[in-house]
């Protein structure tokens, strides 16, 4: 933790501006990627240098089968290409929400988030950890391990703005998990979701702002919103909370974009006026 604590000192006159963009994807994977394109070419117009794209951004499904037939691999593939593709011409950062990923076993996918520098160089890769198996009533059963398997770690990854934890949608109720992104030294956490709409109205905001108050972190979380073409009807109010909790930007409905800045001043401030995350005991 001291290290952490000296490396912010270093930084607090460093900020960006941050996207957390909102999307309506559904089973055509071509226009998805030039719909996302399009957000990030908005985003980078409006100052961001770090974007963060939402759960399924590229393909949301409505059949295993069909999550097989796109999905890539470590090699690459269209989904990556075209992300990588914007992050050099735009010159930005972009956390490419999930792309499903080939797995060992045939037959079963990784949801895996994908990190893009500046120069389109793919500089992190973290598994969906938590699946979101649950039964909330007629209509709204999901069975993700069906398809899926789940991921091995908790990623965190160096940005020009601090270090960046990842994680997606359903592990935003796993506060250990966020524990385990401070513990990597995490000072913001990208957070790519497609909420259902009685959870996120529920539980969405009360708990995208604890994770950033309980771990004095930057949560940009960027979400699913409106009728799936596969019939799923997603919460969307994408966030950007800072380290104190407060919102700093949403966008409630609708495809569109949560901008803020990114401030390490900021965050060295809040961890100095209430140093939980220092005074952290374990029982």
């Amino acid at each position: 933790m001291e290290q952490t604590q000296h490396s912010q000192e270093a930084r607090q006159g460093v900020t960006a501006i941050a996207a957390a963009v909102q999307m309506g994807s559904g089973r055509d994977v071509a226009a998805n990627l030039a719909l996302a394109q399009a957000a990030l070419r908005e985003a980078h117009g409006q100052g961001a240098k770090l974007a963060v794209l939402p759960e399924n951004f590229a393909l949301m499904a409505d059949s295993q089968e069909l999550r097989l037939r796109h999905a890539e691999t470590d090699e690459g593939g269209p989904m990556q290409e075209a992300i990588s593709g914007a992050c050099r011409t735009l010159g930005m950062w972009v956390v490419a929400g999930t792309i499903p990923m080939r797995s060992r076993d045939p037959a079963r996918l990784r949801a895996a988030c994908l990190v893009f520098n500046d120069h389109g160089e793919r500089v992190a890769r973290y598994d969906k950890i938590h699946l979101f198996d649950v039964d909330l009533g007629p209509g709204e059963r999901y069975a993700e391990s069906d398809g899926f398997e789940a991921g091995p770690a908790a990623v965190t990854v160096p940005t020009p703005w601090g270090r960046l934890g990842l994680a997606i949608c359903y592990d935003l109720r796993f506060p250990e998990l966020f524990r385990a992104l401070l513990d990597g030294g995490a000072e913001m956490v990208a957070l790519p979701a497609a909420f259902t709409v009685p959870t996120g109205q529920a539980h969405w905001e009360v708990l995208v702002r604890a994770r950033a108050i309980e771990n004095s972190s930057y949560i940009i979380a960027a979400a699913q919103s409106g009728r799936h073409d596969n019939g799923r009807t997603t919460y969307g109010h994408s966030l950007i909370v800072d380290p104190w909790g407060a919102i700093l930007a949403e966008r409630p409905e609708g495809p569109g974009i949560a901008m803020a800045r990114i401030d390490q001043a900021t965050l060295a401030a809040v961890r100095r006026r209430l140093p939980s995350v220092m005074h952290r005991r374990l029982l």
